[in-house]
């Protein structure tokens, strides 16, 4: 079913109930997720992050890579997360956080399989929101202030023209070979050159660890290798190469 966020209502969701976030199959066919700054250090040591550019808007957005495939996440094996850390942005589901009228509100996505009549409360017999609904209230608040931080450190990465456009080239266990597209990442040597100021700015701004945490995330691609496994096209290897600079949209 598809989705569709609506804002939450104490009196149209008061007897609503969340089912605890032990299945993560509605992310399932999720094979990127927006990534944040607040949470890049810990993403890191589980999870690949990448830039992508998006050919609609011209923006670009730090993505955690779940997949090599489209719609297919290999961090999810029956319903079950394979991997130490969860991004914020599939932790927030059902809800999310988006413009009300002249302010952010709280959304529910109505069509979720985890809302029903058994789980934590969203409202108490009086109408008022549970702790279950003020923790959630907190966590996309984060989530909001996080985004709007990665904004900012994507905006000046955009800036300094650090990016540089990569491919990943895979080979399956049966031989076959494709390369996945419109991937971006840190150029090392552009970083190197940075003026001693902006680095000092950097650093102070906290962007100088972000720009490491994503390098570093790299390595993690290895994992994406390993739980290709559980998949019907395994990966025998796959390597991390320049691409021409004409990729944009990302192919996996």
């Amino acid at each position: 079913m598809a989705v569709n966020y609506i804002p939450l209502d104490k009196n149209k969701h008061k007897e609503l109930k969340v089912s605890a976030k032990t299945n993560f199959a509605f992310a399932q066919n999720s094979h990127l997720a927006a990534a944040t700054i607040k949470e890049f250090a810990q993403l890191a040591g589980s999870i690949p992050l990448v830039f992508i550019k998006d050919p609609q808007s011209g923006n670009h957005h730090v993505v955690a890579m779940l997949g090599t495939e489209q719609n297919k996440n290999f961090y999810v094996v029956d319903g079950k997360w394979q991997g130490p850390f969860v991004p914020m942005n599939i932790q927030r589901y059902p809800f999310d956080v988006r413009p009300d009228g002249e302010k952010l509100g709280v959304f529910i996505d109505e069509n979720s399989e985890l809302l029903g009549t058994e789980g934590e409360a969203i409202f108490n017999a009086e109408g008022e929101p549970t702790d279950f609904l003020n923790n959630t209230q907190k966590f996309l608040s984060d989530l909001a202030n996080s985004e709007l931080l990665t904004q900012q450190f994507v905006k000046k990465i955009v800036e300094l023209d650090l990016l540089e456009s990569i491919e990943i080239g895979l080979t399956y266990t049966d031989g076959k070979q494709r390369a996945v597209t419109g991937l971006m990442s840190i150029n090392e040597k552009k970083l190197r050159e940075l003026s001693d100021e902006i680095v000092l700015d950097m650093h102070k701004s906290g962007f100088l660890g972000a720009i490491y945490a994503t390098m570093i995330s790299l390595g993690q691609l290895n994992r994406l290798i390993e739980l290709s496994n559980n998949t019907e096209m395994p990966i025998a290897s796959l390597q991390i190469r320049p691409a021409a600079p004409q990729e944009a949209a990302p192919s996996a």
